[in-house]
């Protein structure tokens, strides 16, 4: 199935809004993360560790799901297919992977940030799963960004076959 011009316009839009929105809300979680671990400020590693939980559920998790939702639309929907290009799958393999475990280290965000809101300590703020975490996040969105915008070369073995069918369709 294939999308009208002006749809896929539509949902290429939608899809690098989404994407380029969860890049830059990982970039602003990163910086609360340093934040956190790098203030003596109780009152602020406090607000960061509350703004961090705020940030990822409302603003990073959305974006993510409604990235790999658009993202998947788009792929169906155009030549790039889901499955044919080696790129496209690698960028929906890592989207998928880094959605994942964002959805599972969340609830742990949440822990830290009620115990933040509940403690005048600041002994929260030498996590260093949290960099590892902000860091790869950032780190797989800028690898997608790049596959999408290079879109190397490299069919794979179901995208060689949709494209033999395809060509044996056309001619008579």
């Amino acid at each position: 199935m294939t999308m009208t011009p002006g749809l896929r316009k539509l949902v290429l839009t939608a899809h690098i809004t989404s994407s380029v929105g969860w890049l830059g809300s990982v970039v602003a979680y990163l910086a609360l993360v340093v934040a956190a671990r790098t203030t003596q400020d109780a009152q602020k590693m406090r607000a960061a560790w509350i703004a961090m939980e705020l940030t990822g559920w409302f603003v990073i998790v959305p974006l993510a799901l409604a990235s790999v939702l658009i993202g998947i639309v788009n792929a169906l929907g155009t030549q790039w297919g889901l499955f044919r290009h080696y790129w496209v799958l690698v960028k929906f393999l890592l989207t998928i992977f880094a959605t994942v475990i964002l959805l599972l280290h969340m609830p742990t965000v949440s822990y830290f940030a009620i115990v933040a809101a509940d403690t005048n300590s600041v002994s929260l703020a030498g996590l260093p799963g949290e960099i590892v975490h902000a860091g790869g996040g950032l780190l797989v969105l800028l690898v997608t960004m790049i596959l999408s915008v290079y879109k190397p070369r490299g069919m794979t073995a179901h995208g060689w076959r949709k494209q033999h069918e395809e060509r044996k369709v056309s001619q008579p």
